[in-house]
């Protein structure tokens, strides 16, 4: 059944971090150096030994392979580091029914990782101004990270997420999840905490309404049920 009407946003405690694993593929192609000569080439059947060899042909010294900094959690001494940016995939830019499930997913994501960064641009992009939920988390953060000030866990997981895929009167479809949030709390320099949250011991019943645009999927609305 369509849920066709929500009340007011309730502001979640402070949502947390969620640092997500980043893999970078390097790939190599070496090239075919042919034989300098054609003389050579008709002396191809016996292996040249190392002096016969043209110094034209050795192997060129290895290129070091650059290495991604190490992603660095927060801790009670300073904030995150190096924190990999989600990537959306594939499947969260569909108009299906596991297109939107995988894009619920990926959008909490990057809730978790603005906790982690202070970077509320990417759920922004993603977002339209109506969502209210939206509006806490952008205060959040400013509020989290100013004065070298930093989110220290709060962690969300998505215990469970559904959705028949129907579109409701004004074009959305709406995604039901189950969110448990762990033990979190504002952190400063120096040692100083602002403040703790023990975290949920059972899930959060959550909704969310989002709508397929030409660029893909945008969220409208995020409250607890």
């Amino acid at each position: 059944m369509i849920r066709t009407s929500a009340r007011s946003a309730v502001p979640a405690a402070r949502l947390g971090a969620l640092g997500l694993a980043a893999i970078l593929v390097l790939g190599g192609c070496s090239g075919d150096g042919g034989e300098p000569g054609a003389e050579a080439a008709e002396n191809s059947s016996s292996s040249p030994t190392a002096s016969e060899s043209p110094t034209e042909s050795a192997s060129p010294s290895a290129t070091p392979t650059p290495t991604a900094a190490a992603y660095k959690p927060a801790t009670a001494e300073g904030p995150a580091e190096n924190v990999p940016l989600p990537v959306m995939p594939d499947v969260a830019k569909e108009e299906s029914k596991e297109g939107l499930i995988a894009f619920g997913d990926y959008w909490f994501s990057l809730l978790n990782y603005g906790y982690e960064t202070g970077d509320a641009s990417p759920v922004k992009e993603l977002s339209t101004p109506e969502c209210q939920l939206c509006e806490f988390y952008y205060v959040d953060l400013e509020e989290g990270y100013e004065n070298d000030d930093w989110i220290l866990g709060g962690k969300i997981n998505i215990t469970s997420s559904g959705t028949q895929f129907e579109k409701t009167p004004n074009g959305r479809y709406q995604l039901l999840l189950s969110v448990q949030q762990e033990a979190g709390a504002n952190r400063g320099p120096n040692g100083v905490s602002y403040g703790e949250s023990s975290g949920s011991q059972s899930s959060t019943a959550q909704i969310m309404e989002a709508t397929y645009t030409p660029d893909g999927w945008v969220v409208n609305l995020v409250e607890n049920m």
